[in-house]
């Protein structure tokens, strides 16, 4: 856990496969806004898990409960991106939306797997067996089959970037190889088997809702079908940017984020 900064609590979650360095780019204009606390979700970030608990969505909201509660964060803003927006999901689902502040929720789908009625997942037509595929590939070559999950979907520049085999995919390539896929394959297959839908309507505090014009994963009507499902949600679109808006424009990000009442 890094906490730093001062002001209001603002809670920090990152994507999966990453740590809290994902918010590393922002602190420079969060820290003198925000007392910030960034957390390393379970079997991200450091030594493989020790324990026997498998590394679920699931038991991520049970952390992020128990975190509020530690740090004395009533009314803290929970800002989540990606698997971050979807732990969050995962925390309503169970405890509810009862001491949580504002809500800022980056580039994700509440359900990632589609089907014949569920056009808004990853790419649009990520269906079961293109699912079952990409677990096969993460367990033949982990870090080569996140790279592809990235760079093989809806944005254009992206996969010319990995064709290029341009140093930013070097080095993402590299951080893959270095962590253990085991937990983080387990918090994958989480994600693909869960289904919020059902609680975004139940989402009753201000919720600002920051999409990528070029999401790796999400068009347009994934983010209008959110906006829509989350009452008096407000949504900004960050043109040029990837599933990672916030890291694109990071200033326009902490403006938007102290702008938003709550």
């Amino acid at each position: 856990m890094a906490v730093a900064g001062e002001g209001p609590a603002l809670v920090l979650l990152h994507g999966w496969t990453v740590s809290h360095a994902e918010w590393s780019p922002l602190m420079h204009e969060l820290a003198p806004r925000f007392t910030t606390y960034r957390w390393d979700a379970r079997a991200h970030g450091g030594p493989v898990p020790r324990t026997a608990t498998v590394p679920t969505v699931q038991r991520m909201a049970l952390d992020l409960r128990n975190l509020l509660e530690a740090f004395d964060l009533e009314g803290a803003t929970i800002v989540g991106h990606s698997m971050g927006v979807l732990t969050i999901w995962e925390y309503i689902r169970q405890f509810g939306t009862r001491g949580l502040g504002r809500l800022v929720l980056v580039d994700q789908s509440p359900k990632l797997v589609t089907d014949a009625t569920w056009r808004h997942g990853i790419y649009g037509d990520f269906d079961a067996a293109r699912s079952a595929a990409f677990l096969a590939d993460l367990e033949a070559d982990f870090a080569e089959a996140v790279l592809r999950l990235a760079a093989l979907g809806l944005n254009e520049r992206a996969r010319r970037k990995y064709a290029e085999d341009s140093r930013g995919w070097q080095i993402a390539r590299s951080a893959l190889r270095k962590q253990a896929p085991g937990p983080l394959v387990a918090t994958w297959r989480s994600l693909v088997e869960a289904d919020w839908r059902e609680v975004l309507p139940a989402i009753d505090v201000p919720t600002l809702l920051v999409y990528g014009a070029e999401s790796n994963f999400y068009d347009a009507p994934t983010r209008e079908w959110v906006h829509a499902a989350i009452p008096g949600s407000r949504m900004h679109v960050y043109e040029n940017a990837d599933h990672s808006p916030h890291q694109a424009a990071p200033q326009r990000f902490v403006r938007d984020l102290r702008e938003f009442p709550g």
